[in-house]
């Protein structure tokens, strides 16, 4: 199984930039470990369209598009479910020992994911029900991703 992470936009240079890239780093490095094939970045353009659903509907099947046939689709959504840390590893590696090929975590742009996207879902899930930004929720993605992988080895990164 590979770890996908696909986003709608680009990060810029700035902490944000310099905080995910620590964590992918890490997160890239230990996923041999656990089963993890590896992690890709599938970053997409923000839609163009005038209307905040219309731009939506477009990123969302930008989104479904750049996540591998087969995957399974993790939306992240401020009106999902708020697995521990300890729980979503799980999730991960039942889908890694169910042989899924592809575990794509999914974030939308600044108008949020569709309602259509969260249906196609196989799992919503929330930092929380705050908004947040998207560059920041990204991060937190990947961090949760690595801290995921550490539970599933067994180091100690993960003290909760």
């Amino acid at each position: 199984m590979r770890i996908a992470l696909v986003c709608v936009g680009r990060l810029r240079a700035g902490p944000e930039r310099e905080l995910f890239d620590r964590y992918f780093k890490r997160l890239g490095e230990g996923a041999r470990g656990i089963g993890i094939a590896g992690v890709d970045l599938r970053e997409i353009d923000e839609s163009r369209a005038r209307r905040p659903e219309d731009r939506r509907e477009e990123e969302a099947a930008a989104l479904l598009g750049a996540a591998a046939p087969g995957a399974m689709l993790v939306a992240l959504d401020e009106r999902g479910a708020s697995p521990s840390s300890a729980e979503w590893a799980a999730e991960i590696g039942r889908a890694r020992d169910a042989s899924r090929p592809f575990y794509a975590v999914l974030v939308g742009g600044p108008d949020g994911l569709s309602n259509s996207l969260r249906a196609k879902a196989d799992r919503v899930v929330s930092f929380g029900a705050m908004t947040w930004p998207h560059q920041l929720v990204r991060v937190m993605a990947c961090e949760q991703l690595y801290r995921a992988m550490t539970i599933l080895s067994r180091h100690p990164y993960h003290r909760g």
